[in-house]
């Protein structure tokens, strides 16, 4: 009781004692850790040129990105397309800074109006038009009225402050193109002088490649003095086995089973009334809706329908049937349905084009429009007359002359049931033949309206049930993806592919992923085995289970790609041709220097060929393909003058110049250093920001955090 009684007055010690040590053990395990340590850095995503973007700002643009984009982004898609956003802002604003660039009020409200903000309602005074004292006036009322729509007009204006800045970047860079006259001449002779050949090509296929053998250090030498060609990024190797949790041939008759007996009627027994009762099926019930209901995973649809809105593979025979008929069962993808007629209407829908006329204060009426009602009926029987005449072609006329929003689409609103459009305009199109055109007003204006096509509707109920794998499916399915699990694991791993053959499986690879990839080939949306193939901790030949989209994917990582230069194996595959290329063309002109072209054709069993109208602005000669050195060769050489053998892109050429034709004299070239100047200015955005992008030093640590 006295040791007791001693812990009790000492309760407060005992208290900041036990704190101290958890507290202890907290900071311990900071200090100590990875993310401290230096093995995972906490607190930047990225680094540009030694400028960080910090992780914290970078969620946060990751949220504001994902109310943008909504479900139609994957988590992954958010951080890549954020990420690319926010190295293309810093690198740009480095060269902002460098260069002083910045933009004040007006310059922000010129962007503005010229820009799709300028289409806001708040920013448009009374005549439509975009209105700076407007524009003033609604953000300084959001700032006292609305701070949420505030809020969210500042991070716009953000973004407009850095479209401006870019702006005018790349109008510094556009004003610094240029093309001269010499130029724009130099451009016209590249297009029009011209050259006709006569040639012998010995095509490196003639030699097979199994005759050219090509070392290892042959295709090292090569990838080093190439090296802009075979830099990589670092990547995995992975092969799978897909376990598709889908409906069984059991399942899938079990289901058409059961929609089959819901047909006809049943007989219960009732223990209580000891009396038999027939329960309606769904060829007799009286009461649709509750069937469906209750036997149904498609509830009772009464909206009549035409042929386009039917199921593709139902369509043709339900238009056909009477009602009361019914159709079935047929599988429509992954359900087995029953069809049954409940109701037709002949004509029920009608497709109809217009050509609207409005007048000033007519509904919805475009507030441009300033002709009044008098004019727009006087405008609306002139254009009827038109459209009656023969050879008129109603969509022209409509998508010159129509007031409406279906203008550009010639009129045509498609095909709408009763009750969808206006009364009047209803009434006519119901009413009238196909082909009938006429004019009708309603309170949107003048409607010369065309009757283009009707259709019949049917209202059909529909028995549905979905084809779904059983319990039994995919409880065999878990036991058939654990069995190769286990059995791949104990084996040695380049045993995977076999052993899964040996159960009829198919082994699918999926090379060089990338390390903020999430889509494979076969499985969709994979984050979660690219991190775990990418994680350090997992070694070349190691196999783990994934739970992926309705199944199970048995993975093997196969190779690890280092960022770098390529190996000569992963580099053979491009490396091999161009080898093998050039050894080809040595062969083929040792075996015919000094040959005329006459013999060199014949002892290499090929024949002479003839190509006109040559030009090196476009180098491609009839027969073999793209040849730039030939082409530029041949206008070296003097009319009737033989070239030497030539290496070419797909062969060894000897040509001889037939004809040669100078480009027509014209007075002025300013046309041409035109068009290179806007070619050139068209590039800029994109190459300028490409080759600020490859040269900056860039350290992308996504993948620690994503």
């Amino acid at each position: 009781m006295a040791i007791l009684e001693n812990i009790r007055k000492r309760t407060t010690i005992l208290i900041l004692i036990i704190g101290m040590a958890l507290f202890a053990f907290v900071i311990s395990g900071v200090f100590t850790s990875n993310d401290f340590a230096g093995g995972k850095v906490g607190s930047e995503v990225a680094e540009i040129n030694g400028e960080s973007i910090s992780i914290d700002a970078f969620r946060r643009e990751v949220e504001t990105a994902s109310r943008r984009y909504g479900p139609n982004f994957s988590s992954t898609q958010l951080v890549n397309t954020v990420y690319d956003q926010e190295v293309r802002k810093a690198i740009l604003n480095q060269q902002f800074e460098d260069l002083g660039i910045d933009v004040e009020s007006d310059q922000i409200i010129e962007f503005v109006r010229t820009s799709g903000y300028a289409q806001i309602p708040d920013f448009l005074d009374e005549n439509g038009i975009f209105n700076e004292e407007v524009f003033k006036s609604a953000i300084a009322d959001w700032r006292a009225n609305d701070p949420l729509r505030y809020d969210a007009w500042l991070q716009d204006e953000k973004s407009i402050i850095q479209a401006a800045k870019e702006r005018m970047y790349f109008n510094l860079i556009k004003g610094g193109v240029g093309a001269t006259l010499a130029e724009g001449e130099f451009d016209y002779q590249l297009a029009n002088r011209k050259v006709d050949i006569q040639y012998v090509r010995v095509p490196y296929s003639s030699i097979p490649d199994s005759t050219i053998q090509v070392s290892k250090s042959e295709i090292q030498a090569y990838i080093s003095n190439h090296q802009d060609q075979f830099q990589q990024e670092k990547a995995r190797d992975i092969r799978f086995v897909y376990f598709e949790e889908k409906p069984s041939a059991e399942d899938d008759k079990a289901v058409k089973d059961a929609i089959t007996a819901l047909l006809s009627d049943t007989v219960e027994y009732s223990e209580e009334r000891d009396a038999t009762d027939t329960i309606p099926g769904f060829r007799n019930t009286t009461d649709m809706v509750a069937f469906l209901d209750r036997n149904s995973d498609t509830k009772f649809d009464t909206i009549y329908k035409a042929k386009n809105d039917l199921p593709s593979i139902a369509a043709d025979t339900l238009m056909s049937m009477s009602v009361g008929e019914i159709y079935g069962p047929y599988k429509d993808g992954d359900f087995y349905r029953v069809s049954k007629i409940m109701d037709k209407k002949t004509n029920g829908t009608v497709k109809a084009s217009h050509i609207l006329i409005t007048w000033e204060g007519a509904e919805r009426a475009n507030p441009s429009i300033t002709r009044t009602k008098e004019e727009a009926e006087a405008r609306a029987k002139e254009l009827l007359v038109e459209a009656k005449k023969e050879g008129t072609v109603f969509t022209t006329l409509a998508r010159e002359n129509s007031d409406g929003p279906s203008a550009p689409r010639g009129g045509d609103l498609g095909y709408f049931q009763e009750g969808v459009m206006a009364d009047e305009f209803n009434d006519f199109c119901f009413n009238n033949p196909v082909g009938a055109i006429d004019l009708v007003e309603t309170q949107f204006g003048y409607h010369i309206i065309k009757v283009d096509d009707k259709q019949d509707v049917i209202q059909v109920a529909t028995l549905s049930r979905e084809i779904e794998p059983s319990e039994e499916t995919i409880n065999t399915l878990f036991t058939d993806a654990t069995k190769l699990e286990m059995a791949t694991m104990d084996a040695e791993p380049e045993n995977f592919g076999d052993i899964a053959r040996e159960s009829s499986y198919t082994v699918r690879p999926v090379n060089k992923i990338k390390e903020m990839e999430e889509n494979l080939p076969g499985l969709g949306s994979q984050r979660s085995i690219v991190q775990w193939a990418f994680n350090d901790d997992t070694n070349v030949g190691d196999i783990r289970r994934f739970n992926v989209n309705n199944g199970y994917a048995i993975v093997q990582l196969t190779k690890k790609y280092k960022k770098g230069l390529m190996t000569p194996e992963d580099a053979s595959a491009t490396a091999l041709p161009e080898i093998r290329k050039k050894r080809k063309a040595e062969q083929i002109i040792a075996a015919n220097q000094g040959k005329a072209m006459d013999a060199f054709a014949s002892d290499n069993n090929v024949s002479l060929s003839n190509a006109s109208a040559l030009t090196i602005k476009a180098p491609t000669i009839p027969g073999a393909g793209r040849e730039p050195l030939v082409v530029g060769r041949a206008f070296a050489l003097d009319q009737d003058q033989t070239s030497n053998l030539i290496e070419g892109e797909t062969g060894v050429f000897m040509i001889k110049v037939t004809n040669k034709e100078e480009a027509p004299s014209i007075e002025n070239f300013s046309t041409y250093a035109n068009n290179l100047r806007s070619s050139a200015a068209n590039r800029v955005n994109g190459a300028v920001y490409n080759a600020l992008k490859e040269k900056a030093e860039i350290e992308d640590k996504r993948a620690t955090f994503y």
